[in-house]
């Protein structure tokens, strides 16, 4: 088993004999490259997926620019895009100028459900939007109609869905920790 010693922690962090880190570096790299395919910035997918892969619960920006090698002005602009749509938070080390980082603890569901009110917000203006443009009697109009009862459709199904996975969250939970006691 090897150790590795994040620098501000200045605790060691055991790494599973099981880790291949090489497999880990090309892992985080394809994600990022499927990430930027949908539009989400390179940089910042690379510093989410580093965070995710990494065992501690929180890495300084000197972590993050370590283990991809990079500048720390790449993970500054990587990391406040991260905190600005809710997908990394920043805390302060006291007596330190430095911060370190941590996802939320459900990152996929906590973001979803954040972004829910935006999907109503489409609809809705959606709705405007095909009033504004004569509603049914105009083909832009029916355009817009579609756009509106496709975002309706989706908040309400990933509210069913969300509501399903709370469900199956926890029920992962619970059989993680019975085979834990077992």
């Amino acid at each position: 088993m090897t150790t590795e010693t994040t620098r501000n922690a200045g605790r060691p962090t055991e790494r599973d004999e099981h880790r291949d880190e090489d497999k880990v570096r090309r892992f985080v790299e394809h994600m990022a490259m499927l990430f930027e395919g949908w539009g989400f910035p390179r940089m910042a997918a690379r510093v989410l997926l580093t965070m995710m892969a990494a065992d501690e619960e929180t890495l300084t920006a000197g972590d993050l620019a370590e283990r991809l090698g990079v500048s720390a002005a790449a993970i500054s602009g990587a990391v406040r895009y991260l905190q600005h749509i809710g997908m990394l938070s920043r805390e302060p080390v006291p007596g330190e100028r430095t911060h370190r980082y941590r996802l939320p603890d459900d990152l996929w569901y906590e973001t979803t459900v954040s972004k829910r009110g935006a999907l109503a917000s489409v609809a809705e203006l959606a709705e405007d939007g095909a009033r504004a443009l004569g509603g049914s009697a105009t083909p832009s109009g029916r355009r817009m109609e579609q756009m509106r009862d496709f975002y309706v459709f989706i908040d309400e199904a990933l509210g069913d869905l969300m509501e399903k996975w709370e469900v199956e969250r926890n029920a992962k939970a619970e059989r993680r920790a019975r085979t834990k006691r077992s």
